[in-house]
């Protein structure tokens, strides 16, 4: 086995981060060590991840790199939560277990380890640097106002010192000026040692190494005032930048607290309450009115209506009785309920959505990946030009070497690209959140960035334009054989089966009071029907072409058949070896809110098309009475072929259940399962639809369309503050104080401007 292969996957939680810059700088200390592979730094989910080689870098080596960044880090052993710090609070790469789950001192960071998040805390993450002291956040600090944070008190520290030293140049304007550089160089210390920390991890052009050139630059051209006010202006731009990171996270975070903390575990004839983090598949809890479910279970006494819009975002309660399934974190709002539990806490829906939130980041759109390109040279280039700035024209023109090295410090300061980098993460978690909290779940930008994309959405009929529950219509015997005899021979062939003709087929033969027929060796023929061994001779049930060219199926039952299919039912052939025994017709009618989501992708400008396995008789009913166009008697290749060569054209939306035409759905631009969170429906496609809803497919895009425009407005504000103050301060319009604040300013700007996609209704058509 090569080393590679035995690589391990390692996971921490890191604190601190608010832009992609920071993502960057623990990405590319992490990857230089030995035997680290495959590293990706997630900023809104606060993960690192990585492969290890076992046998090279150790953990703590790899926890002290990211500490020594000036970040937190923390990671889940065993359930316990540890911290990492600076000296000052403990050795950093000692190992030492510095903090436990319930921790209330220590020098860790104001995030919560991974447990924490397990169990639901909410928090407002801050974003510290570091401190005077090493200091790094407080996971104590997490639900605190900002100015009870590590960070928020660094910025009152540096206040206080900025605000000291002009007391002291009105009260001794002699010795003023030493003040700020006092002021200045105890505020820009632990900026510098974050500065020397990624120098020596290869890091030269970093925000702190640009800040630290710049205030240290400052006092040498006789400017120590105004590179004080800088130090502080840099404290207050990270605080504000932590601030509106965090809010960005707030929204995915939330999902955690919707799983309540305790159950009513049934035990017998009594009841006790418990953890609902121990509950096992299996158990049976009890569920009073206005408590929220505290498992993914299946209700096994008890009918009430069930309020599942915190889960899905559906706001009118649906009525669940035995045998119904419900989600974790749904609220039952009438009568108590018996619930037994089929899910474990770490695989509910809640659990899973919020696994799938974050590890959506790591599928990263491709606008994020032209600007993280984009950002390598950008830096690099701001640095060399702020060199000619400073060296050109005293040089060339003879002019004052003070005026000039003052311009270059103040283009460093604009030269850190923060705000562009963080523009797109910042975006896309804000629009995945907000699709989580209505049942529209995205996984990442790559597939955002898709869908803004589309042109065509392609629908499977079955449980996606329809119910996905047909009934039977029409039960048609042939020659001597009886209506209780042909049900019995297709319900022997159906029995087992899941598809929903198949159920149909045996709840009709059910209702009837009719037993099915002893069968064996099933098997299914692909989108032609199946057959079985019923009653020891082989039995088929089949679509009427299929029954046609194997003798199942005369002229006057085609006959038949047609006329079925003319007014929109799916027909059925049963028969035998060469035998006709008659037709069965079901009819699966679609969904109310079809015809509309049909209406409103085609004002988007996008064309609905079904791919069905149906005849075209049967389909151009449906497709007919909805609007849009059609494909039948589509073999699962026939459907992949056709996105395939639609794909050529333009972005493509599949919609389907996610466990059915599977190729297609893999093939399409964006394949959307449709279901209410079953495990395929989270796991195997790129979107996936909660509720059920048709209508969701056009708020899908509509989200992804709005995501996208924020990110172009992003980049605009981004770049365009650059440029502006790039040139003013080039001309010496304006100086060191207002260059930090573009930067910083922009930063908060764009992130700000990327949580308003919280509060963007996609189902409002504009």
């Amino acid at each position: 086995m090569s080393g590679k292969s035995a690589s391990e996957s390692q996971e921490w939680t890191v604190s601190g981060m608010d832009c992609a810059s920071c993502a960057a700088k623990i990405r590319s200390a992490v990857e230089r060590l030995p035997g680290v592979s495959d590293v990706n730094v997630a900023i809104m989910s606060e993960k690192l991840t990585l492969k290890l080689e076992p046998g090279t870098t150790p953990r703590d080596k790899i926890e002290a790199a990211v500490v020594s960044l000036g970040y937190g880090i923390g990671a889940t052993r065993a359930g316990k939560a540890r911290a990492f710090v600076l000296p000052g609070g403990a050795d950093a790469a000692s190992g030492n277990d510095l903090m436990g789950p319930d921790s209330t001192e220590n020098a860790g960071h104001d995030h919560a380890p991974p447990s924490a998040s397990a169990e639901g805390h909410s928090s407002l993450p801050d974003h510290d640097h570091g401190s005077p002291d090493h200091i790094h956040d407080d996971p104590a600090d997490r639900g605190k106002r900002w100015y009870q944070t590590a960070k928020g008190r660094l910025v009152i520290f540096t206040a206080l010192l900025l605000a000291a030293a002009y007391a002291v140049n009105l009260v001794a304007p002699q010795v003023g000026r030493w003040a700020f550089v006092a002021a200045c160089l105890i505020g820009v210390a632990p900026v510098a040692q974050r500065a020397f920390a990624a120098l020596r991890m290869g890091m030269p052009f970093t925000i702190e190494s640009l800040m630290t050139i710049a205030a240290i630059g400052a006092l040498f051209i006789d400017a120590a005032e105004e590179a004080a006010l800088v130090v502080f202006l840099f404290a207050v731009g990270e605080v504000l930048e932590g601030v509106a990171a965090g809010k960005a996270r707030d929204g995915i975070r939330a999902l955690a607290n919707l799983v309540p903390k305790t159950a009513q575990l049934v035990t017998g004839e009594t009841t006790r309450e418990v953890p609902a983090a121990s509950l096992s598949v299996g158990q049976t809890v009890l569920v009073r009115p206005g408590d929220r479910i505290p498992a993914d279970g299946e209700i096994t006494g008890g009918t009430s209506g069930v309020d599942e819009s915190p889960v899905t975002g559906e706001s009118v309660p649906k009525t669940r009785g035995p045998g119904d399934a419900v989600f974790a974190g749904a609220i039952n709002t009438e009568a108590a309920l018996r619930v037994k539990v089929t899910k474990g806490p770490e695989d509910n829906t809640i659990a899973r959505i919020i696994r799938l939130v974050e590890e959506a980041e790591e599928a990263r759109a491709p606008t994020e990946r032209f600007i993280d390109r984009f950002s390598r040279w950008y830096m690099p280039a701001i640095v060399a030009v702020a060199a000619l700035v400073v060296v050109v024209p005293p040089l060339a023109f003879g002019q004052p070497w003070d005026t000039w090295v003052y311009r270059g410090l103040a283009l460093l300061l604009i030269g850190c690209p923060c705000a562009l980098v963080i523009s797109v993460p910042a975006s896309i978690a804000s629009a995945m959140s907000s699709g989580a909290r209505r049942g529209l779940l995205m996984k990442g930008g790559a597939v955002i960035e898709a869908a803004a994309k589309v042109d065509v959405v392609t629908f499977d009929k079955t449980g996606t334009l329809t119910h996905g529950r047909p009934q039977v219509t029409d039960v048609v015997p042939f020659g001597a054989t009886t209506e209780a005899e042909l049900l019995a021979v297709a319900a022997g062939v159906e029995t087992g089966s899941s598809h929903p003709l198949a159920i149909a087929i045996l709840n009709k033969a059910k209702d009837a009071g009719i037993t099915a027929l002893s069968s064996q060796d099933a098997k299914a023929l692909m989108g032609k029907g199946v057959v079985a061994t019923v009653d020891g001779a082989p039995a088929w049930v089949a679509s009427p072409r299929y029954a046609m060219e194997h003798g199942g199926l005369d002229g006057l039952g085609l006959r038949q058949a047609t006329a079925f299919e003319e007014d929109g039912k799916t027909a059925v052939a049963v028969f035998r070896e060469k035998t006709p025994l008659g037709l069965i017709a079901m009819r699966d009618e679609p969904r109310a809110d079809a015809k509309d989501a049909v209406r409103q992708l085609t004002a988007m400008g996008v064309t609905a098309v079904i791919l069905t396995g149906d005849n075209p008789r049967t389909a151009a009913a449906i497709a007919g009475n909805l609007g849009l166009k059609f494909e039948a008697d589509m073999m699962p290749e026939d459907k992949l072929a056709y996105i395939r060569e639609i794909g050529t054209q333009g972005g493509v939306m599949m919609i389907g259940d996610g466990i059915n035409d599977a190729p297609a759905l893999k093939q399409a631009s964006v394949g959307v399962a449709m279901g209410s969170g079953t495990d395929v429906a989270l796991e195997t496609a790129d979107a996936a639809i909660l509720r059920d809803r048709v209508t969701d497919v056009p708020a899908t895009i509509r989200l992804s369309r709005a995501a996208m425009a924020n990110i172009r407005q992003n980049v605009t504000i981004a770049l365009g503050l650059k440029a502006v103050f790039l040139v003013t301060s080039v001309f010496g319009l304006t100086g060191l104080w207002i260059a930090i604040l573009a930067d910083t300013g922009a930063t908060v700007l764009v992130t700000l401007n990327a949580l308003r996609l919280l509060r963007f209704n996609p189902e409002r058509e504009s």
